[in-house]
């Protein structure tokens, strides 16, 4: 910041001379008037009182001197009522600045509506100015704001608070008036008040403590996408010739990233290009993950059955690999038919896909004496969420299904999810009356005697905290 002092110009020895000329000037000037009043019979009183006039004067120049110096700027320098000012306003409020209103703001007693809007501006100055006019216009406030650069423009992603009786159609239009292109809007809701840099830093959190939240936290980052995991083998052992490099692929609306754990997991968003600043944000996750390796929480829960036996319910991954193919070396056909719905001699080559952390939570179910007896798979399936259970033949009928499946949908709501859905055979009255059990709003698609049960999840009915779970077990104690 400049000081007053060191903000002046240096005085020039020609306006110096000037000024000292004109000083003399005056005193001869004022001397000669002084001697040719001074003479006169009413000399000396004509004399204060022009020297009373000069001080009244002098008084009333500082006192609007004072008054004005900090006035806005008017005529050209000045701006219209909800032309610059307002422009100015909408920039500071989308910096973060304030909080504010475009033109005037909404009342506090309107009812609003949050909305989220991304626009591809020209990279010219006023381009950021003439949306925030627009918008002003509307009387819509610019909660946040952030920029994407491309190498011809740019796209400015709002966080806007509207009020409610504006409609989608006429925003988009106004903004298209503005100058904005490719315009894409959708309604927003309280969590998308956090800034951006906060959200990212959440994510990055959360994907650092559980390898299995890469996925979400990438559709969360990049907002409604599919999000497939791509193995480099198949599941009978076979390459499928997935890969990437390791810096990654952008293609407009499809962006492919090299998967830490092999293969490669893409990321589609139709309706919206991907933008090379969203690229990096994704990569970086991806690359935060390959850094960490393989990680899982170790918590657990150790849980009473009715008839007194002692259970534990933990996450559980790769390592647990071998207690799992023993397992199922213990179930029944029957049972692994049910739950794999194929070929009872490949139940084993799937285990290494689903105890994966890239394709979703896993729950293990083990006795006091460290042997697995159930699994309970939550299962990322693009846009949508799948869940499947495996109980051994001589622990089913427990309660054990029922409490792994309440907490993998308090894990599916935890997740962001909206339904659940579990692929079984129309016979299998065990898992059909687990998810009725869950009281969800359900519904049922039958073909070919498969049966698809989709329970949509409420917030208001569910808590992360798994209040949704059957009460059979009882808890014990928590490790």
């Amino acid at each position: 910041m400049t000081s007053a002092k060191s903000a002046r110009r240096p005085h020039h020895w020609r306006r110096d001379l000037i000024e000292l000329a004109a000083l003399f000037t005056a005193v001869a000037v004022a001397d000669a008037i002084a001697n040719l009043i001074g003479h006169q019979p009413d000399g000396p009183y004509l004399l204060v009182a022009s020297a009373v006039a000069l001080v009244a004067t002098a008084a009333f120049h500082t006192w609007w001197a004072r008054r004005h110096s900090h006035a806005p700027p008017s005529g050209e320098g000045g701006s219209a009522p909800g032309g610059a000012d307002a422009a100015e306003h909408g920039v500071r409020v989308a910096a973060g600045m304030a909080g504010g209103s475009g033109a005037g703001g909404i009342a506090g007693a309107e009812e609003t509506t949050l909305w989220r809007m991304r626009t591809t501006v020209r990279d010219a100055p006023g381009s950021l100015a003439a949306l925030c006019v627009a918008l002003a216009g509307l009387r819509v406030d610019i909660l946040t704001l952030g920029t994407h650069p491309l190498a011809q423009g740019a796209v400015d992603e709002f966080l806007l608070r509207a009020p409610a009786s504006l409609q989608a159609q006429e925003l988009s239009r106004e903004i298209a008036a503005a100058g904005g292109t490719s315009t894409w809007i959708e309604r927003a809701d309280a969590h998308d008040l956090v800034d951006i840099p906060t959200r990212v830093l959440s994510l990055a959190t959360r994907t650092a403590l559980d390898a299995a939240e890469l996925p979400l936290a990438l559709r969360q980052l990049l907002g409604r996408c599919t999000i497939h995991s791509l193995p480099a083998v198949s599941v009978t052992g076979r390459p499928t010739g997935e890969s990437a490099p390791v810096e990654g692929v952008l293609e407009e609306t499809v962006m492919r990233l090299r998967d830490p754990s092999g293969g490669v997991i893409s990321v589609e968003r139709p309706y919206l290009p991907f933008t090379p600043t969203e690229f990096a944000r994704a990569r970086a996750l991806v690359e935060l993950d390959a850094r960490l390796g393989p990680r899982v929480p170790r918590g657990e829960d150790v849980l009473t059955l009715p008839e007194g036996n002692e259970i534990t319910v933990r996450r559980a991954d790769r390592g647990d690999l071998a207690a799992a193919r023993a397992m199922h070396d213990r179930c029944s056909q029957r049972t692994l038919g049910l739950r794999y719905h194929g070929p009872v001699s490949d139940a084993d080559r799937y285990l290494d896909h689903l105890l994966s952390p890239r394709f979703g939570r896993t729950l293990a179910v083990q006795t006091a004496s460290g042997k697995l007896v159930a699994l309970g798979h939550l299962l990322w399936d693009g846009d949508e969420t799948e869940v499947a259970l495996l109980v051994e033949d001589d622990w089913q009928r427990r309660g054990i299904g029922s409490e792994l499946l309440g907490r993998l949908v308090a894990l599916a709501v935890e997740a962001g999810c909206d339904s659940v859905y579990a692929v079984t055979q129309s016979h299998n009255t065990g898992m059909v009356a687990a998810m009725r059990a869950l009281e969800l709003p359900l519904d049922y698609q039958i073909e070919e005697g498969t049966l698809v049960i989709t329970a949509r999840l409420t917030t208001d009915r569910l808590t992360t905290e798994g209040s949704a779970r059957p009460s059979a077990p009882t808890e014990g104690a928590r490790r």
